[in-house]
Order: C-alpha cells, then structure tokens, then sequence
C-alpha cells in the first residue's frame, strides 16, 4: 500500500538536541523521519522527490530556514511541499516576513507536542485535498479524451448531481447520509462515471449509429472496467475515502432501482445512493442533448419519461428530488448547452481562418 503523502516528514535543523527531540516526536506520532542540519541539504533531499512536508527551524548557517523556503517555491517541477517553520520569534513582521517567503505555517519553540501533532495533521489533509483534486481531473480528462460526446456533458452531469445531492440533504430521510461532504464529493467524482470507456474499442465507442446487440454487450462491460479499475486503486489507497464514491459511481450508475440494470443487476438501496443520483442525472443529459442518434428532447418529455421511470429505472426518492429542483435543471441546461454551442462556434471560427 502507497505511503500517504506528508507521512514521511524531512527535519531540518542544525541543533542536534533540539533535532533528536523533534525526530522523537514525529517517529511517536507515527511519521518516518530524515534529518539533516542545514538548507543546502534539505535542497537535496527535497530533490530525491520522497517529501511533501518539511519542518525547518528559521535561524541555520548557510541557508536559513527562510531561505530554504525561498528554494522550495522556486521549484518548477514536482509535488507541492509543505513547509512548516520552527522559531523562537514572534510578532506580525516576522509571520508576514515567513509567509512571504513561502512557509505554510509556523511553530514556536519550544513547541508543544499536542499542537506539533494537530499542526502535521492539517498539513496532510491539506496534501491530501491536493492529489485528491488532481487525480480526480486527470482521470476525468482520460475519460473525455475516448468518449465521442464533448466535455460539456461532464460539466452538466457533476451539475445536475450536485442539485439532486443538495435537495436530498434537506429531506429527514437523508439528512444523516447527505451532508455538504457527500455533496462536493459528488460534485468532483461524477464526472468519472464513464472512465470505463476507456477500455471499449473505437470502432464500439465512436460508431456513428444505434449498436448491434452484441456491440451493446461490449458496450455495457465500461461499468465493470471502470468499476473494478477504481475499486484496485481504492483498495492501494485506503485513506482516499472519495475513490470509494467513484468507484460505486462507475460500477452502478447503469443499475435500475427495479433490479434490471446492469452490470449486477442490484435493486433498490442496494444501489449505492451516490450511483442512484448520478443515474439519473445521465438519463436527463442523454434526453435534453443531442446526439448522433438522436435529437435532443425537451424538457417536458425529457421530464415525463424521468416520471414514468420512477420506481423501475430510477429510485424514487431522486426523481422527487429532481421534480423540487426542476427549475434549476432546466436554468443549467440551458447555460452550460448555451456556453458549449458559444465554445464550439469560437473553435470552428478559429480552425477556418
């Protein structure tokens, strides 16, 4: 299992006491420690791409701890590193003075344990977000990249599932399951809902015309591609509770709340709730967009054939959601086709000249 990012902690530090203290510290906390007693060695080490979080004492020979931070910030390449600096000074002008020279935060010796610990904790939440955020965007471009539909549809679909998230967490029913966490995190991992197709054939996924049976067979296996690709690096993964979420979304959102859906054929709240939102949120964009197929229905069909899958393609309880927040379904519809059409008439103009 890959280590979490900011686990292994370089110390900077040229006093060798007040250096063993803090690798004691960090190696009780659970981290694994490298030390090293000034600047130009920090540089080093930070250039082996093994840290993502430094703590630096301020005053060192050679390069001090600002200095160091300077360094850091001027890196082109690779992860970003966060640098906490360790002082004995206070005041506005010194944190400002630390702050804009790239520190992230700051610790006052002598230190206090309990506040050192909590401190390295935000630091990795705050890494965390980091490659969170980046590995959600480059998996949904790779998506993007092999679906013949426009990235538009992502947009709208992370959109639409965030209204039906939104509207879900006010009702009793779901106001322990759906909080604003559930709802951001829709918001980022819907979007990987098709990451799946990745691993159709062109000749299936860009054909210009209804599938045969067959084909749809192989259509339909993107939600176990994409299912099983996420769950492997979920389980490498642990602590990345959103890979979980992309993982249900992709594996499920072709599930029916009757049990005729595919890939497993699962029923009802066997469905995992973040997959029911987005299955619906599908279905609407595929109706109200057009494709080569297709015309793009309105929204009042569009609309009755959401009904009349209530209970059999989509769960209830999201088709109620969905009717409490049709003005805005209809409102962002209208804007992001609208912003699309704009985009796709700038790119045309500029490929003809």
């Amino acid at each position: 299992m890959n280590e979490p990012a900011g686990r292994h902690v370089l110390v900077v530090e040229d006093d060798p006491i007040s250096g063993e203290i803090l690798e004691q510290c960090l190696s009780a906390f659970g981290y694994r420690v490298t030390c090293v007693n000034d600047g130009r060695a920090a540089i080093e080490k930070i250039r082996s791409g093994k840290f993502r979080l430094v703590i630096s004492d301020w005053e060192m020979p050679e390069l001090d701890g600002i200095g160091l931070c300077k360094s850091i910030r001027e890196r082109r390449n690779g992860d970003y590193i966060y640098t906490i600096l360790l002082t004995s000074r206070s005041g506005t002008s010194n944190i400002v003075q630390g702050l804009d020279s790239g520190a992230d935060d700051f610790i006052t010796k002598p230190f206090n344990q309990d506040e050192l610990h909590v401190r390295l904790r935000v630091a990795e939440r705050i890494l965390a977000l980091e490659g969170r955020d980046l590995l959600i965007f480059s998996l949904a471009k790779l998506a993007d990249s092999r679906d013949p539909e426009t990235g538009g549809h992502l947009e709208r679909i992370r959109q639409y599932s965030r209204l039906l998230a939104e509207q879900l967490s006010h009702s009793d029913k779901y106001a322990d399951v759906v909080d604003g966490d559930f709802v951001q995190m829709i918001y980022l991992t819907s979007p990987l809902h098709d990451i799946g197709k990745v691993g159709i054939p062109d000749g299936i996924l860009k054909k210009p015309g209804p599938l045969t049976p067959d084909e749809f067979d192989v259509m339909k296996t993107h939600t176990s591609i994409g299912g099983e690709t996420l769950d492997a690096v979920a389980q490498r993964h642990s602590t990345a509770g959103f890979l979980n979420m992309a993982r249900n979304i992709a594996w499920s959102h072709h599930e029916r709340y009757d049990g005729s859906g595919y890939p497993r054929g699962l029923s009802g709240n066997d469905i995992p709730l973040s997959a029911r939102i987005v299955c619906l949120a599908d279905v609407y964009d595929a109706l109200t967009s057009r494709r080569v197929y297709k015309e793009a229905f309105c929204h009042e069909t569009s609309r009755e054939i959401i009904l009349n899958g209530s209970g059999t393609h989509f769960d209830p309880d999201v088709v109620k959601a969905f009717l409490q927040q049709e003005a805005a379904f209809v409102d962002t519809c209208k804007l992001l086709q609208t912003s699309e059409a704009s985009l796709l008439s700038e790119v045309t103009e500029i490929a003809e000249c």
